[in-house]
């Protein structure tokens, strides 16, 4: 989320909740931790915090973060795309060398 994000969730509360005073000690202290969230995520909890709760929300009431990428996934999808690129030949080599390998080791 950008600064600016930030500021207008930090607006938004305020205006839906004019008990709630927000200060720049406030300010200063929730920003930080609202530019690490999704922005989308978080105005759209707010959005049911407000339909059911007559109170200002916590900043971790509201929380919603990006999703994160599973560098595992990422990582296979690099591999098989490396795999699509060798000749079908060489894979036939492998395979034979390595079920010759499984034969041996199995006989031991």
């Amino acid at each position: 989320m950008t600064n600016e994000e930030a500021v207008d969730v930090l607006e938004t509360i305020a205006e839906i909740y004019p008990k709630f005073e927000m200060t720049r000690k406030k300010a200063k202290l929730m920003l930080p931790p609202l530019k690490e969230m999704d922005y989308e995520g978080v105005m759209e909890k707010l959005s049911d915090f407000v339909a059911k709760y007559p109170y200002a929300p916590t900043i971790a009431e509201i929380a919603a973060y990006p999703s994160k990428q599973n560098e595992h996934v990422e990582r296979l999808k690099k591999w098989r795309a490396e795999a699509s690129q060798v000749p079908p030949h060489i894979k036939d080599r492998f395979r034979n060398a390595m079920q010759q390998l499984i034969m041996e080791k199995s006989e031991s």
